[in-house]
């Protein structure tokens, strides 16, 4: 597919991309009136947003070395973006477009991470983000929290490389706490015949780094309150001259609590935002990964109704918002405003900012498939939904180990630490002999990140009945195939409990054992459950490495939502796995699997032909 040229085809594409919202108001002749070519008092000004591009250019899944697809056929990448970006400006015109993002672009794809531990920025070589975003031309960005995750001085070259400012108001030196990065920046739009409009930008982060990425950034950036920071870089903007004032904020709309708090600020804060700030106009959404095509916040001091959009993540939307400008006692002023999304899906990928990344992408797939260690013994997942294996067991080594080296020297150091993993592909396997990215990448098939909670004994038991829930109950020992046992339906899971529900529970410095007995039924199948060889007692003391997904309460889990939280560095566990392997060169089985746990018929082992 070609990118398109003529209005007509421009059209098209853009009505065959919206998502949601208030759709596309202008034609290229009304947004030409609207922009001062003929109308005395009133304009039309275009903000496009991008937000969570975590290091996704190309439309390309670097894991299963192939094009992106999901089950609802999303496209990703900011190559796709800029299509619909360029597009936007020749529908609208584009002196009266302004293109910003709303943060998290450095981190999250082997693309992203290969310039930042294998041909590090720091040493010369260009970032393929800075490349696509500066071939696009964006305005503004606002940081994310995931651009702290390789350090400070790699923040700062990507910061140099970039033509557009990196906005962080609530990012601040640690001892002068005067800000770190640019707080704000004013964009001029010339208005034939007018005043030029004076658009300020401000750029907010969830203050949640300062836990996720302590050390990164303890001793150097401290990180003030979205809404408290706001309060006081708003009005500076408003003096600064600026006529209306967008937002470009790393957090999400839905206001929530959680460890990612910096106490007492919520990590979620969009809301509160347009809520509690007078004098926002507009407010480009991030964070939370999710489709906003259109919200409208109440001011509650002014009554303004405050436009807010999120446009997912990945590149998979891009914001359109359109903000009605008139004059009022002669200064520019909202009137209205409106907003939808762009689906990426409708678009080809920008020829120009795909050629600037293509040799960037050549170098990563190289990588990914290139030898980063090598295992003494191949590792299997494909039967760890009813038997112990080594690759799950590899999965919790790794994820236990990380949180006790996160803990030590806390008050939870003592503590044994467990760890949960789910089978979550059959097909993954690590191989005898050398091992690749990919080989390792399949083991974890999902995005999640590592977070360390406390239990009690009694809380490890109920959450090991939950999850054995997903096997059938079944009277004898056998034998038995895997589908006679496994994937049960119950009231929550009408058409069997998924692979990804049932979770496998080790120890680190000591084993876990426990026998799962399904001849009864479920709630009361954990037997003889123990740790270092001894009965796991009701008051016992343990940390549990898990996943943000079942920490959140994905699958129903008893006990995860409000057990105390006490590490959480938004640390990619895919990634995770990768590092272990790349550090260490070798895996070796034999130092952290062994047989901890067994379907059982009372106290019969369960024969079962795979």
């Amino acid at each position: 597919m070609s990118y398109p040229t003529s209005s007509v085809s421009r059209r098209n594409l853009l009505s065959m991309a919206v998502v949601g919202g208030a759709g596309l108001a202008l034609t290229s002749s009304e947004s030409a009136q609207a922009a001062g070519h003929g109308h005395d008092k009133s304009l039309t000004l275009t903000v496009l947003g991008t937000t969570d591009l975590h290091g996704n250019v190309l439309n390309w899944d670097y894991f299963k070395n192939a094009e992106y697809d999901d089950a609802t056929h999303n496209d990703i990448g900011a190559a796709k973006c800029a299509t619909l970006i360029k597009a936007m400006r020749e529908e609208r015109g584009a002196d009266t477009c302004i293109t910003l993002d709303a943060g998290d672009t450095i981190q999250g794809t082997p693309l992203a991470y290969y310039y930042a531990k294998i041909d590090p920025i720091t040493q010369g070589s260009k970032h393929p983000m800075a490349a696509a975003m500066n071939e696009i031309g964006y305005d503004a960005a606002a940081l994310g929290n995931h651009e702290f995750n390789y350090g400070m001085d790699l923040l700062r070259a990507f910061e140099r490389q970039l033509h557009h400012p990196l906005l962080g108001a609530n990012a601040l030196d640690w001892k002068t706490g005067r800000p770190a990065f640019k707080p704000y920046v004013i964009k001029t739009v010339k208005v034939r015949g007018h005043k030029p409009v004076r658009v300020g930008i401000v750029g907010l982060v969830t203050p949640g780094v300062a836990i996720w990425d302590k050390a990164n950034v303890d001793g150097k950036v401290k990180f003030n309150g979205i809404v408290e920071q706001a309060k006081i870089v708003v009005p500076q903007v408003k003096r600064a001259g600026a006529d209306i004032v967008i937002v470009s904020c790393h957090s999400g709309a839905d206001t929530s609590s959680s460890y990612g708090d910096a106490l007492p600020y919520p990590e979620n804060a969009s809301t509160l935002l347009a809520e509690q700030v007078p004098g926002i106009d507009a407010i480009l959404v991030g964070h939370a990964h999710k489709e906003i095509p259109q919200r409208f916040v109440a001011n509650k001091q002014t009554g303004k109704q405050v436009l807010l959009s999120e446009p997912y993540y990945w590149g998979m939307r891009v914001t359109v918002m359109d903000l009605k400008l008139t004059k009022v006692r002669g200064k520019w002023q909202v009137t209205s405003s409106a907003a939808t999304l762009l689906n990426a899906n409708t678009a080809p990928e920008d020829k120009r900012v795909a050629a600037l990344i293509r040799p960037a992408h050549e170098k990563v797939l190289t990588y990914v498939n290139g030898v980063v260690g090598t295992s003494k013994a191949a590792m299997s997942a494909a039967t760890s939904r009813y038997e112990d294996t080594p690759a799950i067991d590899f999965i919790n080594y790794v994820q236990a180990d990380a949180v006790k080296q996160a803990i030590a020297g806390t008050a939870d150091a003592a503590t044994p630490v467990l760890s949960i993993a789910a089978p979550f592909n059959k097909d993954a396997a690590i191989p005898a002999g050398n091992v690749t990215v990919r080989d390792v990448a399949g083991l974890y098939i999902y995005d999640n990140t590592l977070l360390g909670i406390t239990f009690t004994g009694a809380q490890v038991k109920a959450y090991l009945e939950k999850s054995v829930e997903y096997f059938k109950q079944v009277s004898g020992a056998g034998p038995f195939t895997p589908d006679q046992l496994t994937n049960a339906v119950t009231p929550t899971a009408p058409n069997g409990t998924p692979d990804y529900n049932y979770d496998i529970m080790g120890g680190l410095d000591a084993a876990l054992t426990y026998d799962i007995d399904v001849s009864v039924p479920a709630g009361a199948r954990i037997r003889n459950l123990a740790y270092d060889g001894k009965p796991v007692g009701a008051t016992d003391p343990f940390v549990i490495a898990i996943n943000n997904y079942r920490q959140s309460g994905g699958g129903g889990f008893p006990g995860v939502t409000d057990a105390e939280v006490v590490y959480n560095r938004q640390v990619e566990i895919r990634q995770l796995l990768i590092d272990w392997v790349t550090a260490k060169k070798e895996i070796d089985p034999a130092t952290f699997s062994t047989v901890d746990w067994r379907l059982v018929s009372g106290s019969t082992p369960i024969v079962i032909n795979g």
